[in-house]
Formats: structure tokens, C-alpha cells, sequence
């Protein structure tokens, strides 16, 4: 247990200094954090609720920090090159991001192609019912693209690596929320990156 939790720490800390770095990232991650805990909430009571949430506001937010305002060129915090970063992500890089984004995009479709889903549902009466289908078809697409990569992980790495990603996956709203719950703050104060000053200290020690 205890080499377990060492190598969760150092997935969220690299995570954190790798690709965290734009304060504005840091502030859609924790309205992310946020919605997903709405959604976490309404799991078990609306699941096709809790995946309209999940999708359309926490992973939207949270992707689109990384898309659009984390910084791609070359980290001097890290001296690392973004490809570097890229080629050693655990998770889901912006490559296998943009697949599993398509597959999240496109799921709905099916239900035109199949009102039943083969067979899963029946046809939809109404729009709401239409909607309630999307969320469950969507919360699929979510379960899945975590499994996956879980036992990928198994075979690219080993079973601790996909064991310690799937928990941080599932814990990263928690640990966002106190991450970067003054990120607002100094985004209102016109400091769009994190000087990663204890990034900094991190690797001098």
C-alpha cells in the first residue's frame, strides 16, 4: 500500500507540473472538480444526469484548459519538450484525447443509425427520453475510455501503473479542488502562468 500511494503522489505531481502550468487550465479544472462532484453526487440516483454533466461541462472545461491555454512549446520549468511530454504521459495524451473526444462526439449517432441500440433501448418516445439515452450512451463512452487505458496501462507498463491511474483518474476532483482553488485569484490578478515556483524548489532539493 504504501509504494502505492509513493507512486500516486508522483502521478499527480508530475501531472500537476507537467501540464498544469496556465492558471487559466488551473481554473477550468476546478470548475471541473466541481461539476464532476455534482456529478458524482447523481451517479447512483440520475446516472444519465451525472453523464450530461460530466461530459458537457466538467470534461469540457477540463479539456478545454489543455487544448487551448496550457502553454505547447518548450517547459523550462521541466526542461522538457512537449513532445517529450507527450511521448511519457501516462493518461490519455492530446492524441488518444482527440480519439476519445471523436468516439464521445460520435456516440450519439448511433441512436440514428438504431433508435434501439441494438437493441439496449427502447425507441425514444420524446426528446427527454432521447436525451436521458445520449447521457446513458455517454456514460458508457466515460467507463470505457477508463477501463481501456486501465488495462493498456497493464500490458504498456504493469498493473500497479494502471491500478495508481485509474485512482487518481477517480480522485482527481478532490485533489483539484485543493490544488487550485486560488487559481481564480491570481487569474483576477492578470498572472495567466504559474511561475512553479515550488516546481522549481521540487527539483533543486
Amino acid at each position: 500500500m504504501k509504494e502505492f500511494l509513493h507512486a500516486l503522489k508522483v502521478q499527480r505531481w508530475d501531472d500537476h507540473r507537467y501540464y498544469h502550468q496556465s492558471r487559466i487550465n488551473q481554473t477550468l479544472h476546478f470548475i471541473s472538480a466541481l461539476s464532476f462532484l455534482t456529478a458524482y453526487a447523481l451517479m447512483f440516483s440520475n446516472p444519465s444526469v451525472a453523464a450530461l454533466i460530466g461530459w458537457l461541462v466538467s470534461m469540457v472545461t477540463r479539456q478545454s484548459g489543455h487544448f487551448f491555454f496550457e502553454p505547447l512549446g518548450y517547459d523550462h520549468v521541466n526542461q522538457a519538450t512537449n513532445e517529450y511530454k507527450e511521448q511519457v504521459k501516462v493518461g490519455y495524451n492530446l492524441k488518444r484525447k482527440m480519439i476519445l473526444i471523436s468516439i464521445w462526439a460520435l456516440a450519439p449517432m448511433t441512436l440514428f443509425i438504431d433508435p434501439t441500440m441494438f437493441g439496449l433501448f427502447e425507441p425514444a418516445a420524446d426528446r427527454s427520453a432521447l436525451i436521458d439515452q445520449v447521457g446513458i450512451i455517454w456514460l458508457a463512452v466515460g467507463v470505457g475510455g477508463l477501463l481501456f487505458r486501465t488495462v493498456q496501462l497493464f500490458f504498456i507498463r504493469d498493473v500497479q501503473t494502471g491500478l495508481v491511474w485509474m485512482t487518481k483518474i477517480l480522485t482527481d476532483p478532490f485533489h483539484d479542488l485543493v490544488l487550485y482553488y486560488k487559481a481564480p485569484f491570481y487569474l483576477l490578478r492578470g498572472q495567466l502562468i504559474d511561475p512553479m515556483d515550488h516546481a522549481m524548489q521540487h527539483k533543486g532539493a
